[in-house]
């Protein structure tokens, strides 16, 4: 086995570490449906980890890049799926907020946690740019998907002391106010993501970039 596993860790530990739009989702989703909320978003972020494995090691990923008109709409497609997702956290943390609504929050589905993975084209672009160069000379397609299962294990640990962090800490504050500024900061983040990739889209566009 030709793959370079250690120095793929020591690449990916920053990835997986980083906030991002999974880390936003497996915290909103712990704050309003524990345990059970969190495992949603680790298993679909896992199935969009696993999907861009196969992607890329069935060579769809490479004729995305060779079509700039189809991996533009992806981007474009996954910008607008992340901005949708922002809104839909800020109105979740106005409802937590609001003291005449009884009905349960709203979580992100497994689903939903799979797209966002899926048609953000910066996890495309890692998995072409980052981890093909961790595959081994012959790129083989189980090196692929064993880069990836270890990615998912970084990124699985990491959420669950974050969120088991959190849910502690929910016990020694008033749930509602953090559930409200955890939803709105968390949604403005993913909204913020969202513009970023939208201005990016525009400057190539335009050719300035």
């Amino acid at each position: 086995m030709d793959l370079n596993l250690i120095a793929f860790i020591i690449a990916i530990l920053p990835v997986a570490l980083s906030p991002g739009a999974s880390f936003t989702l497996a915290i909103n989703n712990t704050l309003s449906a524990g345990s059970r909320g969190l495992a949603a978003i680790i298993v679909g972020t896992a199935l969009g980890i696993y999907t861009h494995a196969l992607l890329i090691g069935s060579g769809i990923s490479a004729l995305l890049l060779h079509s700039p008109r189809v991996f533009t709409l992806l981007s474009f497609a996954g910008s607008l799926y992340l901005f949708w997702l922002g809104v839909q956290l800020i109105k979740r943390g106005r409802n937590v907020a609001s003291p005449y609504l009884s009905a349960r929050p709203r979580q992100t589905t497994m689903k939903e946690a799979w797209l966002a993975n899926v048609l953000n084209p910066k996890a495309v672009m890692l998995y072409l740019t980052v981890v093909s160069q961790f595959a081994g000379k012959q790129s083989a397609f189980a090196h692929f998907l064993l880069l990836a299962t270890v990615h998912i294990l970084i990124m699985s640990l990491w959420l669950v002391l974050v969120c088991f962090a959190l849910l502690t800490s929910a016990k020694l504050i008033n749930i509602q106010k953090m559930g409200f500024f955890i939803n709105v900061i968390g949604g403005a983040v993913l909204v913020i993501f969202a513009m970023h990739n939208f201005a990016q889209l525009l400057l190539k566009l335009m050719g300035i970039s």
